[in-house]
């Protein structure tokens, strides 16, 4: 039993050290086409609480470049950037400005899970951040 056990552990190990093998990882494009802040304070807040999954300057903490974990931040990251990206901004992104307002406003963006336990601290709003930053989004991405 203590040999299953063992041979068991050995195999686990060594499956989770093969999967760090496969090259799946965030990377980050070098294209920089942002929106015209109206602000600098909207920018400070829209990259404390949005880039690292909005835009092509995410930073990615060294227990998230780990998979299987690494896999899914990758994955939400690319979903991320496909539904609104700061870095390849263009005009035709300029529709977004209620919805991307709207998640801001009602917690739904950051997602909990990211701001769990303070991992990623700045992304944490207060109520006022929020609105402010909500406010600031409608004024940089909706033009009016």
């Amino acid at each position: 039993m203590r040999r299953r056990l063992l041979i068991l552990l050995a195999a686990l190990v060594a499956a989770f050290l093969l999967i760090q093998l496969v090259p799946y990882r965030v990377t980050d494009p070098s294209t920089r086409a942002e929106p015209a802040w109206d602000s600098p304070r909207t920018r400070q807040l829209a990259v404390a609480a949005c880039f690292d999954c909005h835009s092509n300057e995410t930073h990615v903490a060294m227990w998230e470049r780990v998979a299987p974990l690494s896999w899914w931040i990758t994955n939400h990251v690319r979903d991320g950037r496909a539904a609104l990206n700061f870095s390849e901004w263009s005009s035709g992104h300029r529709g977004r400005a209620d919805k991307a307002a709207e998640v801001v406003a009602n917690g739904t963006m950051p997602p909990s899970y990211y701001t769990w336990m303070g991992m990623h601290g700045p992304a944490s709003l207060t109520a006022a951040e929020r609105r402010e930053l909500a406010a600031g989004l409608r004024k940089t991405l909706g033009g009016g």
